[in-house]
């Protein structure tokens, strides 16, 4: 089975003067199409620069990471950008969307970069946002939805590129409990329908989730288990 994500013996140091600072001591890892990750761990575990550099916004100090069949460990800025752009969905905890822009506007925005035309890219943005529940909204503009409707725009612009892997980091650190629960199951059907979802959380309730959970401490993997018989027990609970 060809993995998505193949990471070996990657580490990343940092400089802070003369000091050498190692955030990730030896990293190695696969996740395969159509998984569903959690990354977790406490603050200052490398979670962080881990998600970094899986979605090429960072690059290792050492080991390797082919992304789709793709050495993206050793590529220039440029290539990293041409690598994000199309193989990598984002969602962040800060939905960034353009306040001006109206949904269907917000969700077609990496199409532009992408040099689509613009009929391809409302047709794209509109299948899109049908996806995430949010076809009759298009038009609306950030300031005119929920929190959680915010945040399925960012997750169908993050799909628009059809993208290898989706990268969410705390995509719930802004919603309430039920909005939570809601942004989610969204996540649970993008994933059920083939997608790869991969996500960084420090809350066990988000985590539970995902259908696997990967824990990092001081820079290496403690530990990395399925977790359907937890997944199972939870909904038991909530029944």
């Amino acid at each position: 089975m060809q993995s998505i994500i193949h990471l070996e013996q990657i580490r990343k140091s940092y400089f802070m003067g003369s000091q050498s600072i190692e955030v990730l001591r030896g990293i190695s890892l696969d996740i395969f199409k159509n998984e569903y990750v959690a990354l977790m761990g406490p603050s200052g575990s490398g979670k962080s620069t881990l998600m970094n550099i899986l979605g090429c916004l960072d690059t290792p100090t050492g080991g390797t990471y082919v992304l789709n069949g793709k050495d993206v460990s050793k590529m220039t800025d440029d290539d990293l950008a041409d690598v994000r752009n199309h193989e990598i969905g984002f969602v962040f905890q800060q939905f960034n969307l353009l306040p001006r822009l109206t949904a269907a506007e917000n969700v077609a925005l990496p199409l532009v970069y992408a040099g689509v035309s613009k009929k391809e890219r409302m047709e794209r943005a509109l299948d899109s946002l049908k996806k995430v529940g949010l076809e009759t909204r298009s038009h609306h503009k950030p300031n005119e939805m929920s929190g959680g409707q915010i945040q399925r725009v960012a997750i169908a612009r993050a799909l628009v590129n059809n993208p290898s892997i989706l990268l969410a980091d705390e995509p719930t650190g802004n919603l309430d409990s039920k909005t939570s629960v809601e942004v989610m199951e969204i996540f649970g059907q993008i994933q059920a329908a083939g997608n790869t979802v991969v996500l960084v959380t420090h809350e066990e309730d988000i985590a539970a989730y995902a259908k696997r959970v990967i824990r990092l401490r001081d820079g290496v993997i403690e530990s990395d288990h399925p977790k359907a018989h937890e997944l199972s027990a939870v909904h038991h609970n909530e029944l």
